[in-house]
């Protein structure tokens, strides 16, 4: 059952590895890190009991290697271990066969990418791995996170599963990458940080294990030591009457899963094609015959280090195997809902239909969203229909208010006017002529700001359309479509401006070209005049009484009676058009030729200030009449003309242009992104569903 759980994980690594995905789940497995020349290498092999690794100097392994160990019983003759020699065999002879890497029929790799082929021959699996690594990386020192997988066969291994990673460096060496540090660091941290990933840091036991750069980096993922397990290389070469039993004992730097001492080859042995069986029988002796090592040697050495990975693998996958289930499961939902989006396996197969249930779903949301009764209403921000609301009754609003008929027309204006007005007779009562010219004046900057209202709620559909072409998810599948959409969509949009603009100025002349004085908010002439009469005779200090019987004659009629004479300082009609020091000069025989320019420069008159005043207040109270007509219609006309007719014309006005069998097949062209995650998504539904599987059957 153990060793099921083990094949179980190593299927689910095939799955995902076929489909050119490094553990997607969070499998369980052992993953091996170290520093350079720390014997992460030879660990590996001892396990295996064979040389298959690429050697020499710099970064050997420059991809992560996950290595599957299968126990397989011996078929042909009871298990050898390798390199023993048979029976009756000389030492000589079984040397010889280690050299020549003899082939033994149990015993085997496979790769994932080179599936059906076994390479019997080890050195045949070291040249693989090599070749497949330049095959990736090229032939200088770079590195590649993408794993090889290989499984090897054999009646002589336990069932395991690790993952050999390049060791870590510091300095650059010949062709390096610069950053050759960092990018062995961040792959690392990628393999070891996952939470169920066991990491086997190797370490040199004659240097010092605070400085150990494999401890130290699992130290930052697993703080506690409770997933990392110490293996401890070069006992053997450490000084005379120095150990590693306080560190074996946790007193130097505690882990959970404790260390385990080994015995590696040196280069000597490797250059002298010492077997590996040879190596472990010496691995066996020093332990036995070491005083510090001699009472707990069954719990040092390769083999313990083998059997307690095998053990600890196997009770970590049995508590993970719930949570990988779920995550399964999760995952291929995700996956399958993702592949349904993009019109499933195959994509769409009803053009016609997809084209016109689009059209469907956009006019729906584009009206919802002018409603607001769509259900994905912003908590944060207006939106929508509320923002074409905040044009209308905010800025359209203020901007009308804020325009002031006075600060164009000053009070000089307005007595020019008067004066104009009334043409070549002086008129005896104040002139409506003066009034009605401002007033229109007045009414016909209106315009402006009315049609910059229509073109921001323009602005607001265009601001709607760009929300819910981001929003629909068929657009991301196909950018014709969506690119043909916006185009249909902004040319509606267009013509329902013209209409709009137009009405909306047509309001405005509307206003200016008919002054309608009987409006029953204006406040009148009478009532006009009798106001600025009043607030006048407020400011003048109250006169005496006088006795009628008391009034000499030449008093009456205003010293204007026909017997009177002429007041020498009787001021002029058009007084006020001209200084004090430039007044007409009397009783001159001959007249001068009036300027070519005759503009007011006095100050206003007694008379002349009263007629400006009726005249101001006339055309406040008017002009306030049209604000607020403005105000109440020109929303409507822009809600009517551009607003409720793009919400009923524009599934038509998209049907005509796009629903047509010419250029369906044009429109739907997905993007090759899009094809690309589609066939992604395929395969990672085939490979969860393999992995349902798989983790059904235990």
């Amino acid at each position: 059952m153990d060793q099921q759980l083990i094949n179980l994980v190593n299927k689910l690594q095939d799955v995902f590895a076929s489909i050119g995905v490094s553990n997607n789940i969070d499998l369980p497995q052992i993953t091996v890190i170290g520093s350079q020349s720390s014997g992460k290498s030879s660990v590996l092999e001892n396990i295996v009991g064979r040389d298959f690794l690429p050697r020499g100097t710099g970064i050997v392994t420059r991809r992560p290697l996950v290595l599957q160990l299968i126990n397989r019983p011996a078929t042909s003759k009871p298990a050898q271990a390798n390199g023993d020699k048979a029976d009756g065999e000389k030492a000589e002879d079984a040397m010889a066969k280690v050299q020549l890497n003899e082939n033994n029929p149990d015993e085997w790799g496979e790769f994932l990418h080179l599936p059906g082929q076994k390479f019997h021959d080890f050195h045949k699996i070291r040249d693989e791995i090599v070749r497949d690594t330049e095959k990736m990386t090229g032939k200088n020192a770079g590195i590649s996170p993408n794993p090889i997988n290989l499984r090897i066969f054999s009646p002589n291994v336990l069932t395991l599963t690790l993952v050999d990673l390049p060791g870590l460096t510091k300095v650059p060496v010949g062709d390096q990458p610069r950053d050759i540090e960092k990018q062995i660091r961040d792959m690392l941290l990628r393999f070891i940080s996952k939470p169920n990933a066991i990491i086997l840091a190797v370490t040199a036991a004659n240097t010092d294990l605070a400085n150990s750069d494999g401890l130290k980096m699992a130290r930052e993922v697993d703080p506690e030591g409770t997933r990392t397990i110490g293996v401890l290389t070069k006992v053997d070469l450490m000084d005379q009457g120095t150990d590693v039993v306080d560190i074996l004992a946790g007193r130097v730097i505690p882990l959970r899963l404790g260390y385990v001492p080994v015995v590696n080859r040196g280069q000597r042995d490797i250059d002298q094609s010492k077997s590996i069986s040879s190596a472990l029988e010496n691995e066996k002796r020093f332990f036995e015959n070491h005083s510090s090592y001699a009472g707990k040697a069954q719990y040092c050495g390769t083999p313990w280090l083998a059997r307690k990975l095998n053990i600890i693998l196997m009770h970590h996958i049995r508590n993970t195997l719930p949570d990988i289930k779920a995550r399964i499961s999760q995952q291929l939902g995700k996956y399958q809902a993702e592949l349904a989006a993009l019109g499933g396996p195959m994509g769409e197969t009803n053009p016609g239909s997809l084209v016109l249930s689009t059209i469907t779903e956009f006019c729906s949301e584009f009206r919802s969203a002018i409603d607001g009764n769509t259900n994905d209403l912003s908590l944060n921000e207006l939106s929508g229909g509320a923002r074409i609301s905040f044009v209308f009754h905010e800025l359209y609003n203020n901007g009308v208010k804020s325009i002031d008929p006075f600060d164009q027309v000053k009070d000089g204006d307005i007595r020019t006017i008067l004066y104009n007005s009334s043409g070549s007779t002086p008129s005896l009562f104040v002139g409506t002529t003066a009034f009605e010219v401002i007033v229109k004046q007045q009414i016909r900057r209106l315009e402006e700001p009315s049609l910059r209202c229509c073109a921001l709620v323009y602005d607001e559909l265009i601001r709607i359309l760009a929300h819910l072409l981001t929003k629909t998810q068929t657009f991301k599948r196909y950018p014709e479509l969506k690119d043909r959409f916006n185009l249909v969509v902004i040319s509606f949009f267009k013509s329902c401006m013209q209409p709009t603009n137009k009405l909306v100025t047509d309001m405005v002349a509307m206003q200016a070209c008919y002054v309608n004085t009987t409006h029953p908010d204006f406040i009148g002439g009478h009532r006009a005049m009798a106001l600025v009469n009043d607030r006048m005779n407020a400011n003048k200090p109250p006169e005496k009484p006088v006795d009628p019987k008391k009034i000499p004659p030449s008093a009456l009629n205003n010293g204007k009676d026909l017997d009177a004479d002429f007041k020498k300082d009787e001021p002029s009609f058009f007084n006020s058009f001209f200084s004090k020091d430039k007044q007409p000069k009397k009783k001159t025989a001959a007249m001068e030729a009036p300027p070519a320019v005759i503009k007011p420069i006095a100050s206003l008159s007694e008379r002349e200030s009263m007629e400006t005043d009726v005249i101001k207040l006339l055309i406040q109270s008017y002009y306030s009449v049209v604000k607020r007509e403005m105000i109440d219609m020109v929303p409507k006309a822009i809600t009517y003309n551009l607003v409720n007719f793009a919400k009923e014309n524009l599934q038509r006005e998209l049907l005509e242009h796009l629903y047509k069998p010419e250029v369906l097949e044009e429109l739907l062209k997905e993007s090759p992104d899009i094809v690309a995650r589609r066939r992604e998504c395929v395969k990672m539904v085939g490979a969860l569903n393999a992995a349902e599987a798989i983790v059904a059957a235990v």
